[in-house]
């Protein structure tokens, strides 16, 4: 069964955070809220992590995983970003979004899509995930906490522990989140193109 952490939505509790920290480092798959919806969470250099994430979601190596990043320069180390990408980035984060961007050779392969060799990135805003970023140290890689054949995100930690209980190795209940994912906004082609509206206005972008 899963551990399940009840942690401070504002002031997230250093020994917890860290706790969490070990048990992504040791393998394991987390909830965790964020700045949009739940999401699930890795170590992005865990091979069999990321397959069992990939598992959970029912989604196959063609859906773009996402590097959760603590900020821009961050997010550079992980994708190629030109001038005009970087003044869009900048508006726009830390907030609910996720950017679809060329990945560099820092992505292992295999998690970059297959053809495209592109990489979804996102910086949030939101004190539990960012407190856990800081202690790792590196990015998380992560996919919104939907399920196979559903269409609306998990939102509640009680709910996520019934259903995934026996395949996560980690709850935190940092408090409901909303029910809208990510915008995608894919930053590749010469004009920003809205893959997916959600929680964040696209009209930053002049979509």
């Amino acid at each position: 069964m899963s551990q399940f952490f009840q942690v401070h939505p504002v002031n997230p509790q250093a020994r917890l955070i860290k706790q969490a920290a070990q048990i992504i480092h040791g393998g394991g798959i987390v909830a965790v809220p964020t700045d949009s919806c739940y999401a699930l969470v890795c170590h992005l250099d865990d091979k069999g992590a990321v397959e069992r994430l990939r598992r959970i979601r029912g989604i196959d190596e063609k859906h773009h995983l996402t590097l959760l990043c603590r900020d821009l320069s961050e997010l550079g180390v992980y994708a190629r970003v030109d001038n005009r990408q970087f003044r869009l980035l900048k508006a726009a984060t830390p907030g609910p979004f996720t950017f679809i961007l060329e990945a560099t050779k820092c992505v292992p392969r295999r998690l970059s899509h297959p053809s495209r060799k592109t990489i979804g990135l996102r910086v949030p805003e939101d004190a539990i995930i960012n407190a856990l970023l800081a202690e790792l140290e590196q990015p998380l890689l992560g996919s919104t906490l939907i399920m196979p054949n559903e269409t609306e995100p998990l939102n509640d930690a009680d709910t996520i522990c019934e259903r995934l209980g026996k395949q996560l190795e980690l709850i935190i209940d940092g408090g409901a989140c909303s029910m809208e994912p990510t915008t995608v906004i894919d930053l590749t082609g010469p004009d920003a193109e809205l893959v997916r509206q959600g929680r964040g206005d696209a009209s930053a972008f002049g979509l």
